[in-house]
């Protein structure tokens, strides 16, 4: 890893730091507070650490098995939190969903590494994450429920999802699209760092008005 992603993750740090403050602060208020608000501290907390593992132990830190397994947590954190806060009747649904995804994929990391059905299982539960992060922002941004701003955690849902199902298939043995090895490493940073920050502008731009 170099220098620059160092720096770069650095950065990416000091967002989520503030992110994490942001959440604390509105579950803190009796007019903010709900469980969605500890689905988003959870995630931007593992995020953070995950950030953190990086940058001290360079990209050979994604090939562990517990780092894939945690890494899961932030998609799916994210997810569970808008359906929370969006669509409350779901939020139990959407949480056993995402609770058998990371048993299944422990279970694949940790005991059945070489299990074909984890390697499809892995990509699946990624992409159901994202996609939600995805729509759930566009849906009620068109359902007038928040400020246009946003739809910048649609942006930042594209990112981490588009990131990590490439991660997916790396890590599974194969390549999806253009996406070797070289070229993910080369954009993971900076693409670290631009979820983020567009999950930040989403957030506090789109929640405050």
């Amino acid at each position: 890893m170099s220098i620059f992603d160092r720096i770069v993750l650095l950065l990416t740090g000091l967002v989520l730091i503030y992110m994490i403050w942001y959440f604390i602060k509105r579950q803190k208020s009796p007019e903010t507070a709900g469980t969605f608000n500890l689905y988003y501290i959870v995630s931007f907390l593992v995020f953070l650490v995950a950030g953190l593992l990086l940058i001290a132990f360079g990209w050979d830190a994604l090939g562990h098995p517990f780092v894939a397994v945690v890494a899961g947590l932030i998609p799916f954190g994210l997810a569970i939190g808008l359906i929370a806060q969006f669509y409350p009747d779901n939020e139990k649904k959407f949480l056993w969903f995402f609770i058998v995804g990371l048993i299944l994929i422990a279970i694949y990391k940790f005991a059945l590494p070489d299990a074909t059905w984890g390697k499809v299982i892995y990509p699946i539960f990624h992409a159901v994450g994202g996609l939600t992060i995805f729509l759930v922002p566009i849906f009620v941004v068109k359902g007038e429920k928040v400020p246009g701003a946003f739809v910048n955690v649609t942006i930042g849902g594209a990112l981490i999802g588009l990131g990590g199902i490439a991660l997916a298939f790396l890590t599974a043995g194969s390549q999806l699209l253009f996406f070797s090895q070289e070229f993910v490493l080369a954009i993971l940073s900076p693409l670290l760092f631009l979820t983020a920050l567009f999950f930040a502008l989403g957030f506090v731009k789109g929640e405050s008005g």
